[in-house]
């Protein structure tokens, strides 16, 4: 068995809901020979911006997006990197691709690297931690696994990857950095951000700045308590997003920008820690919370604008 010793322990994660994918590719690039880059790629990826949100609240809305744009977005941020994916109605290539993977998994492994793959233990990001040739089996590290200084993960047959609950193919491997200039990532940065916010991106569900509205909804004329886990789930999953869009832009010296965000993070931070301390079900709460969300979205608002005149 050949393993990294690795737990999610240094990733900053608020809530313990930090979008799966973000917080397992913070957590490759830390255990890289490129470790300044860990905090800023949430940002220079685009995810510090992206938000999704389904009518219905359904948490899977998190994982319906573009998965073949991770290996540009990634690379947005000065990295270099290695993509397989597989989807529905993909089942020609399903050999082909995972044998692909598994390359890529255990040349990343090899390099000292965790892979960042779809579904290894819950249907959510992890990492692959290790492989075994002889027994067929990958160590793993789901996103609910490993919590603290501990290491604690699991194992999965080399034969599950792609095959297990929600069935496709997604492997992100970290090889390098690029020879582009901060400046250069910082300008396209904005791109992206600007270009999620406003929608055009693709994905099923309400969407960047369009998530607000459908979100707030649940606090204010749609509530339902059966839904009230729902709710803390998009709210812990988005707030400690926002912090890496503030650490990113302070770090650049966008002053500006680094203040909004810093208010945004500020905000979702405090509706997720009302949603969790206080009782939902009285309205004075859910309004709270949902004032909290429309001065974020107010203030996002004002960020694209100031992003579009930087592009």
């Amino acid at each position: 068995m050949k393993k990294i010793n690795t737990t999610w322990s240094g990733v900053y994660d608020s809530t313990g809901y930090l979008f799966s994918f973000a917080k397992s590719l913070v957590c490759a690039v830390k255990n890289s020979p490129w470790a300044e880059y860990a905090e800023d790629i949430v940002a220079t990826s685009g995810f510090a911006f992206r938000m999704w949100v389904s009518a219905d609240l359904c948490p899977s809305a998190t994982s319906i997006w573009q998965f073949d744009m991770q290996k540009p977005w990634v690379e947005n941020g000065g990295l270099t990197c290695e993509y397989v994916g597989r989807y529905w109605g993909q089942d020609i290539i399903e050999e082909k691709k995972r044998l692909e993977a598994i390359a890529n998994i255990k040349k990343s492994i090899d390099a000292g690297i965790p892979a960042i793959s779809w579904d290894i233990g819950v249907p959510e990001w992890g990492l692959i931690t290790g492989y075994d040739d002889n027994m067929q089996m990958f160590s793993t590290l789901a996103i609910n696994e490993g919590c603290g200084d501990s290491i604690n993960g699991s194992q999965m047959a080399y034969d599950q990857l792609g095959k297990r609950e929600i069935p496709i193919l997604s492997v992100l491997t970290v090889t390098g950095k690029s020879d582009k200039s901060q400046e250069a990532i910082l300008a396209d940065t904005l791109k992206l951000a600007v270009s999620h916010l406003k929608g055009e991106e693709w994905c099923e569900n309400a969407k960047g700045l369009e998530a607000y509205p459908t979100l707030i909804r649940h606090f204010e004329e749609r509530f339902n308590i059966e839904a009230a886990w729902n709710l803390e789930y998009f709210l812990g999953t988005y707030a400690p997003l926002k912090y890496y869009a503030w650490k990113y832009f302070e770090k650049m010296k966008q002053t500006e920008l680094a203040t909004i965000y810093k208010a945004v993070y500020e905000a979702w931070q405090k509706a997720f820690s009302l949603k969790t301390s206080q009782d939902i079900s009285q309205m004075e709460v859910r309004d709270q919370i949902a004032g909290l969300l429309k001065s974020a979205h107010e203030h996002e608002l004002k960020a694209v604008d100031i992003m579009s005149k930087g592009i």
